[in-house]
């Protein structure tokens, strides 16, 4: 089974890590509808963090808890959101997926289109749709 791994930016969304959670549920839910198995650490780690009383901006902490989901998962989505370039846990994981010899894909939030690195990245996203 095909899993994604989607980033979104969090600290450096411009309206803050809650509508930073609430766009990230947003995407995340329009991918499980269109049947595209995903993992959101932001949709699904937020809530974690705000109600367990764990620091939300610990990037020590939070790298560390998705490795696991990293390692997992068969590619990486990054969710071209407002903030996404800047955002250090992004460049984290893109290296990360890059490094381990996964594809990487791009997603207009606004469109859903994707947009791969290169043809090999492109068939796969194919297959994981």
């Amino acid at each position: 089974m095909k899993l994604w791994y989607l980033a979104t930016p969090y600290t450096k969304h411009p309206d803050g890590i809650e509508a930073a959670w609430e766009e990230a549920c947003r995407i995340t839910a329009k991918l499980i509808l269109a049947n595209v198995p995903v993992y959101s650490p932001i949709a699904h780690t937020h809530p974690v963090a705000i109600h367990g009383g764990i620091d939300p901006l610990d990037h020590e902490i939070w790298l560390t808890a998705d490795e696991p989901m990293m390692q997992a998962a068969t590619g990486l989505m990054v969710a071209m959101m407002t903030g996404w370039e800047g955002s250090y846990g992004i460049g984290v994981e893109i290296e990360a997926f890059t490094r381990a010899g996964k594809p990487v894909v791009y997603l207009d939030p606004d469109t859903f289109e994707i947009t791969p690195r290169n043809e090999e990245e492109q068939r796969i996203a194919e297959e994981g749709k």
